[in-house]
């Protein structure tokens, strides 16, 4: 069995949907993960954002906009007028639950609630078609499997026995339609796996069932060289490693979620890439593949900041660093990059909600400078020191960039490079003419 996953562009629209049904219309057993149609958990996050605020009146304008827009869907989704009917009846019953909430009390729990309509919503409106097109499906409430513990990890035994009940519940289906995204918490809670985590669903699913491959179907044909939004002319990736696309994915490549990697890897599933928008083309196979001697990719991450503490104390004091990470840990604000001298350590963080904190508790150590509207760019590809020559030839591209940090040697797949985010586009160019033209 393989797991397919569409993202809220490749179900954006009815024709979108129709163009999806088309694609898994095989005689292969699959289970089928959706997003939310685009735009619309930006438009719940409105919403749930208004309601906190108490305005009512703001939060049912947007409403009332979203449903009017789901029922046009609708008309142009189905032919039979039974489906019309029960399409709009969906429509009705999850758009009167979410306005249930401009008249009663409305904390965290009830906006995990809103947000997740939208993978509810387009999954039935999804298995309707399949059912009017005479489709062999069923319907799997990732609510009724989907677990994260007390840690906000995914709960994998939970997960393995109970879709594998699910599963036998439904009986022997070609087809397995499912929500992305959404799961309950430890407490049996509506939560979710944070935004972009329907290719997490899709790959702790695949785990879950020791499944053949994990499809990621987006709009864009696989994994490129560089980002095709700066970068003229790049190319699609044939194959990844594992440890290739995780960097990249964590490095800015919007194509896949971070998180999606590990479960595959863990399990050996490869995890395949592919476009909704050309479902002929090649797109990218993710294995344990590893090709030697190369430079894969260019991918960049916006929105660093740098901070470096300076300490004429540090120089052979034990538990310095230990104490800097500390703060960090203690408002849960991960580090990406980090370089140390004898008298400073400089880190970089992507989350800047506690960053006033933290420097008033790194001034306990020493000086505290920081630098924000930074970027990091990364090359990614198999990087180790023996392959002689990598280091410099990256370095010869950026030689006209300012460069604020540079870390090398944490991994066998990735050069990291600290600059300013306003020399990204030309760095990003550089590095395309020097490594792969």
């Amino acid at each position: 069995m393989k797991v397919l996953k569409f993202g809220g562009t490749s179900v954006g629209s009815a024709q979108r949907m129709k163009e999806v049904a088309e694609i898994i219309s095989d005689n292969s057993q699959k289970i089928v993960v959706l997003s939310a149609m685009s735009g619309t958990t930006n438009s719940l996050v409105e919403i749930a954002n208004n309601l906190y605020q108490k305005k009512h009146d703001e939060a049912n304008t947007i409403i009332s906009t979203l449903e009017k827009k789901y029922e046009q869907e609708v008309e142009l989704l189905y032919s039979a007028t039974e489906y019309k009917t029960k399409g709009k009846e969906l429509i009705k019953s999850h758009f009167d639950f979410i306005r249930s909430f401009t008249v009663d009390m409305f904390t965290v729990f009830e906006e995990k609630s809103i947000l997740a309509q939208g993978e509810l919503i387009s999954t039935a409106l999804f298995h309707f078609f399949l059912q009017e097109n005479g489709h062999d499906s069923a319907l799997l409430p990732a609510l009724d499997y989907m677990r994260i513990d007390k840690n906000n990890e995914p709960d994998m035994d939970y997960i393995k026995e109970n879709i594998a009940n699910v599963i036998k519940e439904q009986g022997q289906k070609n087809i397995y339609i499912t929500q992305g995204y959404i799961c309950r918490n430890a407490f049996g809670e509506i939560d979710n796996l944070q935004r972009g985590g329907s290719d997490y669903s899709a790959s702790l699913i695949g785990s879950a069932i020791a499944a053949d491959e994990i499809q990621i179907w987006t709009d864009i044909d696989g994994m490129h060289n560089n980002d095709p939004r700066y970068v003229e002319n790049t190319k699609s990736l044939s194959e990844l490693s594992y440890d290739e696309a995780a960097e990249l994915a964590y490095f800015g490549a919007k194509i896949l979620h971070p998180t999606s990697v590990l479960p595959a890897k863990l399990a050996n599933i490869p995890v395949r890439l592919l476009n909704t928008m050309a479902p002929e083309a090649e797109g990218t196979l993710i294995s344990s593949k590893q090709r030697k001697h190369r430079m894969a990719a260019v991918a960049a991450k916006d929105g660093i900041t740098a901070i470096k503490i300076k300490s004429g104390r540090m120089l052979l004091a034990y538990g310095f660093l230990r104490k800097v990470f500390e703060i960090f840990e203690s408002y849960k604000t991960p580090i990406d990059m980090i370089t140390t001298s004898e008298v400073g350590v400089s880190v970089t963080i992507d989350e800047n909600q506690h960053l006033e904190e933290i420097v008033n508790d790194l001034k306990k150590y020493g000086s505290v400078e920081v630098d924000t509207d930074q970027v990091i760019v990364c090359v990614v590809g198999d990087l180790i020191a023996e392959n002689k020559g990598y280091a410099s030839t990256i370095f010869e591209a950026m030689q006209n960039i300012p460069i604020r940090m540079i870390s090398y040697g944490g991994s066998n797949y990735n050069l990291s490079l600290l600059i300013n985010a306003q020399d990204k586009k030309q760095a990003l160019n550089l590095l395309s003419d020097q490594l792969f033209n």
